[in-house]
């Protein structure tokens, strides 16, 4: 058993260390990461810890603070970079594997445990947003904290497991808001219909300690943002809760757009979101519905009440957002630690069968694919939606007296963010009144890639193109100084007046 520890405690240090490198090598690319980071470094500029910002002057309502809180923080400690950024994200994740490793123990054994974890953290979507700037990390460790500790003092143990049933509400309302509550209330109450004699149980929780607990931690935040930007509430609690999800075609988002999806995607996304090893399982149980027999069959755990308890957590957020239009695959993430550990059991049984030379590279499929992906994404020979090159460039070449940078019509939020927030966003009719103002001694304007010579020319006949990336082609407009003075101060007056 000790040499079976090391080999699969070093499969998972591997694992979870190689996420690293693409934390720090990969870029921001459009639309998710960027728009994040750029919220938590103005959080941390700005030094507001109550009402993350958009934009200066743009209150975000989407999200609660908690991983920008986690990002600012670590803009603080470490400075800014992708790698801080992305940091965060990472640990919530360590402490879901050691949460899955610590569930399984208990309900089965130390190989059934090690397997849930090393499943857990080589599925799709766990070792992408391990390394990634979002907030459904953080809602996962929420809710999957609670659950966690639910099933454990429902099976005997007792002392913090009480109370980090309500931490882990805690966690869940301040990174994504009550949609946590609905994501641990199904499972529970599924759960408790199934097992009837359970509900004594219940008295080993401290409920009323535990709400008002959960109440001091969270309402502060939510009261204080209101009063803050008075409509958080209302825009966040019924449209982001409500609206988003019974309406398919929803507009109201004020910070992106609706993810209009067939109802039902949700199921396709777990698929995605846990392979290879999903996708594994379903072929094991097809092929067992078919055998009706052998080593490798697989059945419903509805029986045992741990098992049954995995099964209905890993089932909840695609019941929940079956019927919902707007959804996105990261919305299965809360599913996959519980899914992880009923195939992991799975997998830990089967020594004996075909599957057990492929196991290692199921592990590794993942991380070596998006180690190769980050890689050669690095090396320039995978184009990606990102504008880190084209603003370092105009960063290098700058000189006082010149423009901001400009980007004609739309600003990707990978500008904003590596642009630091001075990057702006003109129209056509803004750009011919810059055009005449005196003090400005170059103009660097962002225009789409596909533009003609004859479209640059229209826009100015002194414009020279100087790069060009996957969208956007970046041009040098000489203009005649006639004030010097106002030369020097050109940055300031565009964005003042901007």
């Amino acid at each position: 058993m000790s040499k079976r520890f090391n080999i699969w405690f070093l499969a998972l240090a591997a694992v979870l260390v190689s996420r690293l490198i693409g934390m720090a090598l990969f870029p921001f690319a459009d639309t998710t990461e960027p728009r994040y980071a750029e919220i938590a470094r103005l959080m941390a500029e700005t030094g507001d810890w109550i009402t993350p910002w958009f934009e200066p002057g743009v209150p975000f309502w989407g999200k609660p603070p908690l991983s920008f809180w986690a990002q600012a923080l670590a803009i603080k400690v470490f400075g800014l970079s992708e790698f801080s950024l992305r940091l965060p994200s990472w640990l919530a994740t360590l402490a879901m594997v050691w949460l899955v490793w610590r569930l399984a123990k208990q309900l089965w054994n130390v190989h059934a445990a090690l397997w849930s974890s090393l499943v857990f953290a080589t599925m799709a979507l766990t070792y992408i947003s391990a390394g990634a700037v979002m907030t459904d990390s953080f809602l996962a460790l929420g809710t999957t904290l609670t659950l966690v500790s639910f099933c454990l003092v429902m099976s005997g143990e007792d002392g913090p497991w009480r109370w980090l049933f309500f931490i882990g509400l805690v966690i869940g309302l301040l990174s994504k808001g009550p949609l946590a509550v609905v994501l641990v209330g199904i499972p529970v109450v599924l759960w408790l219909l199934l097992f009837k004699h359970e509900v004594a149980s219940l008295r080993k929780f401290p409920w009323w300690r535990g709400a008002l607990l959960t109440v001091f931690l969270v309402g502060p935040w939510y009261l204080l943002a209101e009063l803050k930007t008075p409509g958080f509430l209302d825009y966040f609690i019924v449209g982001e809760h409500i609206r988003r999800f019974l309406d398919p075609g929803w507009t109201g988002d004020l910070y992106g757009s609706a993810h209009d999806q067939p109802k039902g995607m949700i199921w396709l996304f777990w698929l995605w979101a846990s392979f290879p090893w999903g996708l594994v399982a379903l072929v094991g149980v097809i092929a067992s519905w078919f055998a009706g027999r052998g080593t490798g069959r697989i059945r419903l755990p509805l029986s045992h009440p741990g098992s049954c308890f995995l099964f209905v957590s890993a089932l909840a957020p695609m019941l929940f957002f079956t019927a919902a239009g707007n959804t996105l695959w990261t919305y299965v993430l809360p599913s996959l630690p519980f899914t992880a550990m009923l195939i992991g059991r799975w997998i830990s049984d089967m020594d004996s069968v075909r599957l057990f030379g492929m196991r290692p590279l199921l592990v590794g499929l993942v991380p070596v694919l998006l180690t190769v992906f980050v890689g050669l994404t690095t090396a320039g020979l995978i184009p990606f939606k990102t504008e880190k090159e084209l603003v370092s460039y105009y960063l290098q070449v700058r000189k006082p007296g010149d423009s901001p940078l400009l980007y004609l019509d739309d600003l990707p939020f990978s500008a904003r963010y590596y642009s630091r927030g001075t990057a702006m966003e003109i129209s056509e009719d803004d750009w011919k009144e810059l055009r005449q103002r005196d003090g400005v001694r170059r103009f660097y304007v962002a225009v789409p890639e596909d533009w003609s010579d004859r479209e640059i020319a229209a826009l100015s006949p002194s414009a020279d193109k100087v790069l060009r990336n996957r969208r956007y082609q970046l041009l040098a407009i000489e203009t005649p100084v006639r004030n010097l003075q106002s030369a020097s101060n050109a940055d300031g007056a565009l964005l003042n007046d901007s």
